[in-house]
């Protein structure tokens, strides 16, 4: 587990793809110029002042990375970080988990980690090992699992003791209901349930999980399509909307384009959230090499771009019809199995950047596929595991590399997103947020190979003089090594941030600060003025 005596709150309002070369310099978006250093001013240090001490490059990294300018503008850019921007998808079967209680405070502490963390039940096993019964009833035969991935019934009391949970994190929910096997009524039922257990936590229901995928999985006819889903749908919601009157539908939660603008368009009862899900390193057999879970793929400089326009064509639906869009389940891959998208510092970096990089676009809130299961030989896709035997856990939760990414999208606090210029760094990405209390933080991954590329000089301008500027960071030592992702030099969240030292180089009352930044990092920075 991670330690939560460290942590604080931030004050605030508070396709196939190409790989190309992993350090190209990366251009600016079309339409907007690229960022011209300013002049720094000459640095003296200040008495008394603790300065932040970033690791150093290694000695392997020679290759030069281009200088880096960010140039932050005081322009919003009409996108903002929310209370629950980031979260974590399990299986709706993880409802029966007895571990999903306040009751476990490893549990309560990691996930303290993530903000107000969105908690979605969904996944697979809601369409085929999942039964819910606020009677007692026997679980039906169809319902078929295995050793690692039981059917299991879900009751109130299970809501019950997951709504604990969710108070001990200050979290929301979302939660799916059973369409695989067509029962409106059954559905009612538990929104019912759900609505008064969880209250103002319930966000929203999904009528079930990735319904484009039914005919193929054998859920429904080879016939069945878009429209025999929106007539599903419409009963399904009109049953729930008189049981829990006033809880979103969030839908269609599907990969497939064509089913996203079918629900933006259709009518419902009850208020529409678009959803979608998104693993963009799919390709498990290499039939497709630009989707292929491969590190090249996972590292490339085409994977921001890639997963920037994604995003934008998936919330075109919704903004078309002045709904919000979310990403309710995703990762870098959903191949089965240990790949080089997994439990690695590659991940940490990719996960961070890649919620970023979403949250920008407009889309509200990210769910990245999660699992209770123990660490070993369970999905090693997953952000946190259970510590123990296979199978066996133990009651300790475990992080894994991509947690600590999240940890430091969360640390960012709430915000409007500004409009910046960036120019060089490599493989780099800066992300500009503003505060209520009109601070601002800066955000910057340098996605560059920590064992080949060296730091890179980095001339940041701001929208104004700061008069202070504090440093958090996420660094590890290389893209494959596991269990060696850390904060500030440790296996945990960062300190509060009156209690961070300064950025390296700070020069209080000028709007440009230069410092170096190591590859292989991900860093907050906190400017108060």
């Amino acid at each position: 587990m991670v330690s939560l005596a460290a942590v604080g709150v931030l004050v605030a309002g508070a396709a196939v793809a190409v790989p190309f070369a992993l350090n190209a310099q990366q251009p600016s978006p079309p339409g907007e110029p690229a960022a011209v250093p300013s002049p720094a001013p000459a640095f003296t240090k200040q008495p008394g002042t603790k300065y932040y001490n970033q690791p150093g490059p290694q000695a392997s990294a020679t290759r030069a990375v281009a200088p880096m300018a960010v140039n932050v503008s005081s322009a919003e850019q009409g996108t903002s970080i929310d209370p629950g921007a980031v979260g974590l998808s399990l299986e709706a079967t993880d409802l029966a988990d007895p571990a999903l209680s306040s009751a476990n405070a490893d549990l309560v502490a990691t996930l303290k980690g993530l903000g107000k963390p969105l908690l979605r039940f969904g996944g697979n096993a809601v369409d085929r090992r999942f039964f819910w019964t606020s009677s007692g009833e026997p679980m039906p035969g169809d319902r078929q699992g295995d050793k690692a991935h039981p059917a299991r019934t879900v009751t109130p009391a299970d809501l019950e003791r997951v709504k604990t949970l969710a108070d001990a994190v200050d979290g929301t929910v979302n939660l799916t209901v059973d369409l695989g096997h067509y029962d409106p009524a059954r559905a009612a039922d538990m929104s019912k349930h759900a609505a008064r257990i969880f209250g103002k936590r319930l966000v929203g229901l999904t009528v079930g999980n990735e319904p484009n995928g039914y005919p193929n999985n054998g859920l429904r006819p080879g016939s069945w399509g878009i429209e025999d889903y929106l007539n599903e749908l419409k009963t399904y919601a009109e049953a729930i909307n008189k049981a829990a009157p006033g809880v979103p539908i969030i839908g269609p939660g599907t990969y497939s384009e064509a089913w996203w603008k079918a629900f933006a368009r259709t009518t419902l009862p009850q208020q529409r959230i678009v959803s979608f899900h998104y693993y963009p390193l799919s390709s498990c057999s290499g039939s497709e090499p630009g989707d292929e879970p491969t590190m090249a793929n996972l590292m490339s400089d085409y994977m921001h771009p890639r997963v920037r326009d994604y995003d934008r064509r998936a919330m075109q639906p919704a903004t078309a019809a002045g709904l919000p869009t979310w990403l309710t389940e995703t990762g870098p891959s959903a191949c089965p199995g240990t790949n080089p998208t997994t439990k690695n510092h590659a991940s940490a970096l990719w996960y961070s950047e890649f919620a970023l990089n979403g949250l920008q676009q407009g889309i509200k809130r990210l769910g990245f596929h999660s699992s209770l299961i123990t660490c070993v030989g369970g999905p090693p896709l997953s952000p946190i595991c259970s510590g123990g035997k296979y199978l066996q856990p133990d009651g300790a939760i475990q992080e894994n590399p991509s947690y600590f990414g999240l940890a430091m999208v969360s640390d960012l606090g709430t915000g409007k997103f500004l409009k910046l210029e960036q120019s060089g760094g490599g493989l780099s990405y800066a992300y500009a947020v503003k505060h209520a209390d009109g601070s601002t933080s800066v955000y910057i991954a340098n996605k560059n190979d920590p064992q080949k590329d060296g730091q890179a000089t980095v001339t940041l301008s701001l929208p104004g003089k700061p008069t202070a500027g504090t440093m958090t960071q996420m660094a590890g030592p290389g893209y494959t090594a596991t269990g060696a992702t850390v904060i500030d030099g440790k296996k945990a969240l960062p300190v509060a941030n009156s209690q961070r030292p300064m950025v390296m180089n700070f020069v209080p009352g000028s709007n440009v600060q230069k410092f170096p930044l190591t590859s292989g990092t991900v860093t907050v920075l906190h400017f108060t003025y």
